[in-house]
Order: C-alpha cells, then structure tokens, then sequence
C-alpha cells in the first residue's frame, strides 16, 4: 500500500458484462453503438436521475485535486491535432482542475473555464501520474477513463482504490474494464445498490 495521504483512485460506469463502452465510437455517441445517444448512455443514466445523485457525483469529483484520462475519452479525434478539439464537456468540463490526457501527439495546454486546463502527456502513464500527484498535493488523483487507461493502471499497479458503477445491461462487445490486466487482489470496502446502479468500492492490495 502506498503511504501518501492522497489515493490514486477511479471511477468507471460498467455493463454487468464489464463493457465500458460499445463499439463504434463517434462524436454524436460517445460510448458508442448499443449504449444509447450521446450523453444518453445507458451506462451514465444513473447519474442523472436525481438531484441528489447528480449532487453527489460533484461532490465526489470535488474532492480530486487532478485527473488522468485516455485521448480516446478526452475525444473523437485521431492522429496528430489538426483540430483543436477541447472535449466532449463544453466551455466549462466538470473537472476544475489539471486533467492529464494521454496521447502521442504533442499539443499546448488547453486552459478552460471554471478551473479546468487539459494538459496532454505524451511520455507515458507514470509521468502522468507524477505529474497529477504534484498538482493534486494532498488531494486524491481519479484515473478517470475510459477501460483501456484504467487496464494500463491497473497493470502497472499503480491504483490503490477501484469505484466501480454497475449497470443492469451488457453490452456484448467494445472496450472491457480488466482485459490484459494480471489477476487482482480486491478488497471489497463499500457497497450499495439502488433500482439502477450497484456501487461498489474495492481497495486494490499488493
């Protein structure tokens, strides 16, 4: 276990059968085919029922002092950066703080309002994370997504807390939570069930 006082943790929305997204991702259906239109997503459904779950996931995001997120998450486009895409959330994304995007391609800072700045890392998952620990202090660092960045993490060890959402459907094929990952050791530390999602938190030991 790590002994810093913040945690590298994630948070992931998943099909019962472990899909965090459907295939055929485009820019109009960002999880792709069979997870519904848009931000309609049978998979963020949830998030949106009530005002209190929508408070809570804001509360949650409040707490991480910086985030890591794959290209594929942060948006549609493909090789080098020939359009100045700022990420699916508008003008002012949720995060208000450094979000660290993985990509191969070099590209500025992109600042944002509300406290937002994309900054984009092109030597690797461990110089993300240190970068996201620096900014986070003694806040907490979510590896925010999608399954493949998470799969990385968690292959490298790297992850100490694992929050996952789950949602009564499958999907049947796209991009799984786990896959190329070696086995894990879980320690189930919270849970809890509503008509639409099941939440529940593991502690990944050594």
């Amino acid at each position: 276990m790590n002994t810093r006082s913040s945690r590298v943790t994630c948070d992931l929305s998943v099909s019962v059968d472990g899909y965090s997204a459907g295939l055929h991702q485009t820019e109009q259906r960002p999880f792709g085919d069979d997870a519904g239109d848009g931000w309609g997503s049978r998979l963020h459904a949830w998030m949106f029922e009530t005002p209190e779950q929508r408070q809570s996931e804001l509360d949650r995001l409040a707490t991480t002092g910086a985030f890591i997120m794959g290209r594929n998450m942060f948006g549609p486009v493909r090789g080098g950066w020939d359009r100045q895409w700022k990420g699916w959330w508008g003008d002012d994304p949720p995060y208000h703080a450094p979000v660290y995007v993985l990509t191969h391609h070099p590209r500025d800072p992109q600042p944002m309002e509300g406290g937002t700045t994309f900054h984009f890392v092109t030597d690797g998952i461990e110089s993300a994370l240190r970068q996201a620990l620096e900014a986070a202090g003694d806040r907490n660092v979510s590896i925010h997504g999608g399954a493949t960045t998470i799969n990385q993490y968690l292959a490298a060890q790297l992850i100490d807390e694992l929050r996952l959402h789950i949602v009564p459907c499958t999907l049947g094929a796209g991009t799984r939570l786990f896959d190329g990952v070696p086995p894990l050791n879980l320690e189930q530390v919270e849970s809890r069930a509503t008509h639409s999602v099941t939440h529940v938190t593991y502690r990944v030991l050594p």
